[in-house]
């Protein structure tokens, strides 16, 4: 069904930014950049999708059943996202709150063409019936114009959530911990610009050359874009291996090398931020044992300090291992959204995030990722990202942090503006004033 063409790449990094941009001429994008972070499990360095043959949308009325019948009968691979408001197809909840994007709760597609970049290896795999383009969009690609048309914009970036609205929203979500309703919930706030016209590609290539993730995304459907600096993993499956690599604990960085080894262990050693990780470990633990074999849920890494070039972060690595029979849908809808991102237990605590957040999350908190034809797929989670419709003229981009009962909420504002720090500076490097609420 798919032609594959290897190639040698000299200069990877020059190659993936010629690719990147000559993938925006397209309808359907996904590029998937790892930034050369080491991991352990890791497939590629690049994986750029573009130009939809089959494709899916749809909202969260049976999104997981409608997404296993595409699946199940294109056996190819799909790229595309899931929406954190999927949870209303798993679970009887509800998304009322406000939405300024628009976009579908679900979005996949069957690409034509794929490149997937690993070292200087790039394989190029395009459907059958185009495999005679693979030559001329080759030279056309290698032949590209890195630059960026620079374009001035000016944007009046709001909060939906003023400080001192959400010092009490937090106080309300304590409010429930003390009660026994929930032991943490992840709760979050919107900043948007209305009238907003921003060059999305230039925004994503300054956002990732400031974070530098592992799993940044661009992603273009349209008049819809999501522009990402993801430093999670939400999910991901090779054979029968799954793999899940919820963050929790956040710590500034700072130029000062002795203050920032300080800040690393600070972190390290917080109590409040390894109680926040343990939780969500138990949580991830409980999620995957749903379609684990036997005995096969182990953490592998428990309350591991990564830093990043905006952060410090408190990751840890949970494992198990299914069997062959068990769908690859199943797997993920047994444990979205992902606990990082809702609470424990995570019903009650995604009923309170509704009552008191006041946007609909959509695509932030989602996923964004692929599936193989064999069924293997790689999933990140949509934080530290900017949204974009660019047809109504939105932008959105959200942050928040994760309440527990030892949780200070001027210290959860503050996280939750240095979680915000990059999104401001590519937003405003160019645009106006900044409502501090």
């Amino acid at each position: 069904m798919r032609t594959s063409v290897v190639k040698y790449i000299q200069n990877p990094n020059d190659f993936k930014t010629k690719l990147l941009h000559w993938s925006n001429q397209f309808r359907e994008v996904v590029v998937l950049d790892s930034n050369e972070y080491e991991q352990q499990y890791s497939s590629y360095d690049l994986v750029v999708a573009v130009e939809a043959f089959t494709s899916i949308q749809t909202d969260y009325h049976n999104a997981f059943e409608d997404l296993y019948q595409y699946q199940s009968v294109t056996k190819d691979w799909l790229f595309g996202y899931l929406s954190y408001d999927l949870k209303n197809d798993i679970e009887k909840l509800q998304s009322n709150n406000f939405d300024g994007l628009h976009f579908p709760d679900l979005f996949f597609f069957q690409p034509k063409k794929l490149f997937l970049l690993k070292g200087n290896e790039l394989e190029i795999q395009y459907l059958h019936f185009v495999d005679d383009e693979i030559e001329d969009d080759f030279n056309e690609i290698v032949s590209q114009k890195s630059k960026v048309k620079s374009q001035k914009f000016t944007l009046n970036i709001q909060q939906t959530v003023s400080k001192e609205k959400y010092l009490e929203k937090v106080q309300k979500m304590l409010d429930y911990i003390h009660r026994g309703d929930i032991y943490e919930a992840n709760f979050c706030m919107e900043f948007y610009a209305d009238e907003a016209h921003i060059n999305p590609l230039e925004v994503y290539q300054k956002l990732n050359a400031i974070s530098e993730p592992p799993f940044a995304v661009y992603f273009k459907n349209n008049n819809q874009y999501l522009l990402s600096a993801s430093p999670e993993r939400y999910l991901r499956k090779e054979g029968n291996k799954v793999v899940s690599q919820p963050i929790k604990g956040t710590s500034r960085r700072s130029f000062d090398i002795e203050q920032d080894e300080q800040f690393k262990r600070e972190l390290e050693q917080n109590d409040k931020e390894r109680s926040e990780n343990i939780m969500i470990v138990d949580l991830v633990r409980n999620d995957l044992s749903h379609t684990a074999s036997k005995g096969s849920v182990i953490v592998e890494e428990l309350c591991k300090v990564y830093t990043f070039k905006q952060v410090h972060q408190m990751i840890s690595t949970i494992t198990s291992n299914v069997e062959n029979s068990i769908s690859p849908i199943e797997v993920i809808r047994s444990t979205f959204p992902m606990g990082s991102m809702t609470g424990a237990p995570k019903i009650s605590a995604m009923k309170i995030i509704e009552e008191l957040e006041e946007t609909k999350r959509g695509l932030y908190s989602g996923a964004v990722g692929y599936f193989t034809p064999n069924g293997d797929f790689d999933f990140n989670v949509v934080i530290r990202s900017i949204l974009y419709n660019a047809e109504n003229q939105y932008v959105s981009f959200s942050v928040g942090s994760a309440i527990t009962y030892k949780s200070i909420p001027e210290n959860e504002y503050e996280e939750c503006l240095v979680k915000a720090k990059a999104m401001f500076e590519v937003l405003e490097s160019k645009s106006g004033k900044r409502d501090k609420g």
